[in-house]
């Protein structure tokens, strides 16, 4: 009797769950996911940090001004040491502009010193007493309102650019006139925490997503830490009409109204990346990750329908890996074994090679638990959210 004459019916409803998800997760990877890492690859300039004397060939004299925003809330310890980093970018005309959101601590402060010394510093501020769902909507309003020019570059107070080139290859794909939304990616400080390890590791999986959509000419959403659009398709989506009921969304929901597979760009150059500071505290995180879920559910639908493919059959996957192992022979034991080392070994492949090429550092097989936590953290949250929920930024 053969191998195959001794398997069950059973045993190859199991096989064939194990390998049919095995390869929706592989298209999904290989595919959809090193997007971003193939874009990178392909262009030369993406992969270098630009010289003064590139950066001085690539001048252009007729390039657009472009206003920075910050919005500020009880920033004092941030604006302190990355503030400068903003104000000292190499472009020909930019200003940067910080909104004071109601600060109770030494913001104003510190935004009076860089003011006495930085003329392209401007500000605006939000009432302390203000009473609203999202202030830093309104903020944002204030500052779009108030913005000299054209092109909007977002990013916060905790935000450090990567060189002074920041400015310059975010805003570059602007000069085709149809690009209105340009998404960057920001990842965060490496630190030795294991909680760091959770928060990098979830923020870079969630931007070759986003990412790999906006590339492959479907993009919904953006991340406010860098980000850049035109004032002008701001104030043509209404700026943040219907959305004031949220206290987040604030970019992701914006670019889900506005971007578009013809108007939005991707930019990965090491020069565009803007560094975070990371949370440091499990809860910290987990309300984090919690007010930006709350969001979800008012992405157009199509978005939602297509989002949910990867943590389904993510899921569905580890059931069938799961029945395999208990319910089936050694033979149905051992393909399953087989699916769960070629899934990781493509998804190890993918993040750190991503992750390289974005000078983060690599991960190792904590890889595996993440990746089974992180999808019922978010079904936990997303299973939570109300329509009624208020809470500030």
């Amino acid at each position: 009797m053969t191998i195959w004459e001794s398997i069950s019916m059973l045993d190859y409803l199991l096989m064939g769950g194990v390998v049919g998800l095995l390869i929706c997760q592989l298209c999904y990877w290989l595919i959809l996911m090193s997007a971003p890492l193939r874009a990178f690859h392909k262009n030369p300039s993406w992969r270098k940090l630009t010289t003064r004397e590139e950066s001085a060939s690539q001048s252009d004299t007729n390039q657009e001004g472009v206003s920075v925003i910050i919005c500020a809330r009880n920033e004092a310890v941030n604006l302190r040491p990355y503030l400068q980093a903003l104000l000292e970018q190499d472009y020909p005309l930019y200003e940067v502009i910080v909104v004071n959101d109601g600060s109770q601590d030494a913001t104003q402060e510190v935004l009076d010193e860089y003011l006495c010394r930085y003329p392209n510093l401007r500000l605006t501020f939000v009432p302390v007493e203000a009473r609203i769902i999202s202030s830093k909507k309104l903020a944002l309003t204030l500052a779009v309102k108030a913005a000299r020019y054209d092109i909007l570059l977002l990013t916060d107070a905790d935000c450090r650019p990567e060189s002074v080139h920041w400015i310059q290859h975010m805003v570059a794909p602007f000069r085709n006139k149809d690009i209105e939304v340009v998404l960057g990616y920001s990842p965060y400080f490496t630190e030795h925490w294991w909680i760091n390890d959770i928060i990098r590791y979830d923020t870079l999986f969630n931007g070759l997503h986003y990412l790999g959509r906006a590339l492959m000419h479907h993009p919904y959403m953006g991340v406010g830490r860098n980000l850049a659009y035109r004032k002008s398709a701001f104030l043509q989506a209404h700026g943040f009409a219907g959305q004031l009921s949220h206290s987040a969304g604030d970019d992701d929901l914006l670019v889900n109204r506005m971007a578009t597979g013809r108007n939005t760009a991707v930019v990965l150059s090491r020069d565009s990346l803007i560094w975070s500071v990371p949370e440091t505290t499990l809860k910290n995180w987990l309300h984090q990750k919690r007010r930006h879920l709350s969001v979800a559910p008012s992405y157009r639908p199509g978005t939602r329908l297509s989002l949910a493919f990867e943590p389904v059959t993510r899921g569905l996957f580890y059931v069938a890996l799961i029945l395999a192992f208990v319910l089936g022979s050694a033979f149905v034991a051992a393909v399953a074994l087989t699916a769960l080392v070629l899934r990781l070994i493509v998804q190890l492949v993918v993040i750190n090679r991503s992750a390289k090429a974005f000078g983060e550092q690599p991960f190792t097989l904590e890889i595996l638990w993440m990746d089974m936590i992180l999808p019922l953290i978010s079904l936990f949250f997303l299973s939570t959210v109300s329509k009624k929920q208020r809470t500030r930024w």
